[in-house]
């Protein structure tokens, strides 16, 4: 057995770096292709995609790392001449193919890394590791940048394993020659093949077609700055009640197969009548209205809103009526919640600061998503926690 390359054919280490990154690249595209165009309205339909994505991704993280290692390997090794190196047009192309695979081969995997790292999003890697990467924070505009490389470079390593298969089925088909003899195991047939040098040309046509594709993701990246409009401005959450907000959050997290995903509401509402004193055992009472189709959860918003979670175009709207009462270490919120057609009684704990008229209340409950019919059909907490945390933190100002 030949573990090496020689001047006219590949060792058997180079060949079974070869066979199994083909075999993982063509399991991942189809994997992604059911990711993007299967349903994701039910519950069965999210468990489905969240195992086909984490499959999609565990695969493209050992991409990654075998490729890093097919490269390592490349570079230690001599590369065999081409079969014909008197067809200097089709030789060029076919080394500038390989450089090009070579690149996608970390570009397409690594961007795909990098923008789940960034995301609030589903479907964990399932090695031990990868779920975040040094110097890549959770951020929208850095998950929208590696998406958008993931997406360009798919194609382009599409593209090129295409012509490569291609070319690989004219030598067989219509050349009759060793060129995939040569990359399968056993001996081959392999002929008089001379040694000869490779284009370098190759190589610098390959990084041009990836500095053009660089260049094309900054493009479609790019959004101008707009001026923003004149407007009267408006409080952050409109309020009736003696206390008028002037900012405030309104933010969850859920725990989907073994992940943190962290979003929040945008509009919402709150009547707010609150005194220092005590009266008649209570310091007031408290009404908030939340636009249930504002939420944002990560890359499950859109499932999060469908009908069998908060069912949105149903229960748009969801209401929180309580007594506010004192509390050993501050203050508690007593009511009841109103969510996705369902009622619930929720206590919510929290602190308050008065400085002159200005209040600052911060808060933290933790809801079970059962109480509300949310996720019925997900009955393992491990795919979908069963509880929800909830964090508010509201600055208000005494009305007029």
């Amino acid at each position: 057995m030949q573990l090496a390359n020689t001047d006219v054919t590949y060792g058997t280490i180079t060949k079974t770096f070869h066979w199994l990154i083909a075999l993982l690249i063509l399991t991942n595209i189809p994997l992604a292709w059911l990711g993007e165009n299967l349903p994701d309205q039910t519950s069965q339909d999210i468990a489905r995609l969240s195992v086909i994505w984490s499959t999609h991704k565990t695969i493209g993280v050992a991409v990654f790392f075998v490729a890093l290692l097919r490269i390592l390997w490349a570079l230690t090794q001599p590369k065999p001449a081409p079969v014909h190196p008197d067809r200097r047009a089709e030789t060029l192309l076919a080394e500038t193919i390989h450089w090009c695979l070579y690149a996608a081969l970390v570009v397409v995997p690594l961007s795909g890394w990098i923008g789940h790292a960034a995301s609030q999003g589903y479907a964990p890697i399932w090695w031990p590791f990868g779920q975040s990467l040094p110097l890549v924070p959770r951020s929208d505009a850095v998950e929208e940048a590696a998406k958008l490389t993931h997406w360009l470079f798919t194609w382009i390593l599409i593209v090129s394993l295409g012509l490569h298969i291609a070319g690989a089925l004219k030598h067989a088909l219509i050349d009759r020659d060793s060129t995939l003899s040569r990359m399968w195991f056993g001996r081959a047939d392999l002929g008089r093949i001379a040694p000869a040098e490779h284009p370098g040309a190759a190589m610098l046509l390959a990084a041009t077609i990836y500095v053009f594709g660089g260049v094309s993701v900054l493009a479609l990246a790019y959004e101008p700055v707009e001026a923003p409009e004149v407007a009267e401005a408006a409080p952050a959450a409109a309020t009736g009640g003696n206390w008028q907000v002037e900012s405030g959050d309104i933010g969850i997290t859920v725990q989907q197969m073994g992940s943190a995903i962290q979003g929040g509401f945008a509009d919402w509402t709150a009547e707010i009548d609150f005194t220092e004193e005590v009266q008649d055992g209570t310091h007031g009472t408290v009404t908030v209205e939340i636009d249930i189709p504002s939420l944002t959860l990560g890359s499950v918003t859109s499932q999060a809103l469908g009908p069998d979670y908060f069912a949105a175009n149903d229960h748009p709207v969801a209401v929180y009526e309580a007594t506010i009462l004192p509390a050993e270490d501050g203050y508690l919120a007593e009511g009841t919640l109103s969510l996705a057609g369902q009622e619930s009684q929720v206590d919510l704990p929290f602190t308050l600061t008065i400085d002159g008229d200005t209040a600052t209340m911060n808060g933290t409950t933790t809801l079970d998503r059962r109480n509300f019919g949310i996720g019925d059909n997900q009955t393992d907490p491990s795919t979908l926690g069963f509880t929800v945390d909830v964090d508010i933190a509201v600055t208000a100002t005494r009305a007029d």
